[in-house]
Parts: C-alpha cells; sequence; structure tokens
C-alpha cells in the first residue's frame, strides 16, 4: 500500500491530495452536485485510490475529469473514471495516441514492479477538448481551464478556481525537484510560466509534484527557467561552451544537460 497524506482543502471546496509515488498532486473540486478531479495517476489501480479516497471527502460522483496533460502519470488512470466526462487541450488527445504505447513500454522497462499493473490499463484520451481557453461549471462553480502556452510539453493547462484563489499549475512547475525536460520547450516555458504567476496572483499554486506553495515560489522557478533558456541562447550564439553553460546552470550538473540540450534542439527549429 502507497504511502499518502489526507485530503487538505487549500480554497473553500477545493481539496489536495499528496500521494508517495511520483509525489503527486492530485486536486478535487466539489459543488453542490458533484465535484471535479485534476488528473488521475499513472494506472487504473492507482485511479481507484483516488476514488476510494474521495469517499473521505464526499458521496457525490465525479461529474467532470481534467487532464492537465498526456503523460502517464496524470492520464494513465482515465478510464476509471469513466463515464465521465474527460477534459485537456487538444494536443493532450494527439500526444497519447502518439505516445501512449511507448510510455507504457517505458514505464514496464524501468519499474518492474507496476510492469503487471501497466500491462492492465486502457488507454483513454479525453473526450472534450480546448485550444486555448475553456470552462467548466461544477454544479455552479466556474472553473477555468487555460493553455498559456508551450512548457513541460506543447499542450500543457492550468485549472485555475478565480473564487477560492486556486490553481493548479500542473508540472509547468514542480516543488523539491528539478523539472522534466524531456517533452519540454524550454525557450517558450519562461513565457508561460509568467502567464501562470500572473494568474496566481496572492493565490495558492498547486505544482504537479511537490509541496503546494504560492507567487513567490512561482517567480523562483520563472527565474531558474529564464536562466536556463539563456545559457541555451549562449551556447547557440557560441558565448559558451555546454560545459561552461551546465556549470552555471540553475539545476543540478547530472540533470542540467537535458533542458541545455533540448533548447538547443529547439534553437535549431528541430522540436517543431
Amino acid at each position: 500500500m502507497l504511502l499518502v497524506t489526507s485530503w487538505h482543502e487549500i480554497g473553500d471546496r477545493v481539496f489536495v491530495r499528496r500521494y508517495a509515488f511520483y509525489d503527486q498532486n492530485i486536486g478535487v473540486v466539489i459543488g453542490d452536485d458533484g465535484c471535479l478531479v485534476i488528473d488521475t495517476r499513472i494506472s487504473h489501480r492507482q485511479a481507484a485510490e483516488i476514488r476510494a479516497h474521495l469517499r473521505e471527502l464526499t458521496p457525490l460522483p465525479v461529474a467532470l475529469v481534467v487532464n492537465t496533460h498526456g503523460h502517464s502519470d496524470h492520464a494513465f488512470g482515465n478510464r476509471v473514471f469513466r463515464p465521465a466526462p474527460i477534459v485537456g487541450h487538444e494536443g493532450c488527445v494527439r500526444f497519447l495516441r502518439d505516445t501512449g504505447e511507448a510510455q507504457r513500454a517505458a514505464v514496464m522497462a524501468n519499474m518492474s514492479e507496476i510492469a503487471d499493473e501497466m500491462a492492465e490499463v486502457e488507454i483513454d484520451p479525453p473526450d472534450r477538448t480546448f485550444t486555448d481557453r475553456g470552462s467548466a461549471d461544477v454544479s455552479g462553480r466556474k472553473v477555468d481551464l487555460r493553455y498559456l502556452g508551450r512548457g513541460h510539453t506543447d499542450h500543457d493547462i492550468v485549472v485555475s478556481i478565480p473564487a477560492a484563489s486556486v490553481v493548479f499549475a500542473g508540472d509547468l512547475l514542480e516543488n523539491g525537484a528539478t523539472p522534466f525536460f524531456g517533452d519540454g520547450y524550454p525557450m517558450d516555458w519562461p513565457a508561460t510560466v509568467e502567464a501562470l504567476v500572473e494568474l496566481i496572483g496572492d493565490g495558492v499554486v498547486v505544482p504537479g509534484h511537490g509541496d503546494v506553495a504560492d507567487r513567490p515560489f512561482a517567480e523562483a522557478q520563472l527565474g531558474a527557467l529564464r536562466s536556463m533558456a539563456a545559457l541555451a541562447a549562449d551556447v547557440a550564439a557560441g558565448r559558451r561552451t555546454v560545459d561552461e553553460a551546465i556549470e552555471r546552470a540553475p539545476f543540478p550538473a547530472d540533470e542540467a544537460r537535458e533542458p541545455l540540450e533540448r533548447g538547443l534542439a529547439q534553437i535549431r527549429g528541430e522540436l517543431g
């Protein structure tokens, strides 16, 4: 059994639960007649844990699910929540269809302890999509869905509950670990987080992983993302070598090469 925290109310009827597996945050917004779940974890078994834990909060049904993006740990539990509609960026559907099996294979290869579990997963992309901005009404509660630009992927969205002053940032922000750049766009990511910082205002922001935080945390991570992009630009312009850039990176040296090389690939036009 995975260790979990209890639910924490971080705004009016807005809750987060932090799961030990990947140190991941799952969000819930409760309305009068139903609730909204933000992200579904890596498998049907982990999603079933969410459903079981929801009973600690409310007997109300899940009216809607939101995927912040299409990585396995955020969307592979989708099937468990049907027949509830699942909302995501239009790029999330494409990403899951194009990379879902490769993601499954990678998890099975790297985490043998859940290989059997992963083999049983039914990849189920969102059936409701939007391009730049969407919204949801959860029993009269307004939830805003925003695509702010490329960052952790090309389709990250943020979930804002204005009346509660809470923003779920997905993996555009990560607290306590270096953000994952494997599908990222380091040259665009800073501008996307700049827009996110404005949405946070004086409220609460929930990163995809790690401690719930606030605007100063988001601004600090924005500074690190800007530094990484600037170092990639310096290398591309011949002002620094790759090794010199890694030495000056805001992330540990063994984790800085990937964002630097990905940034260089983006500058060269190799990422689209």
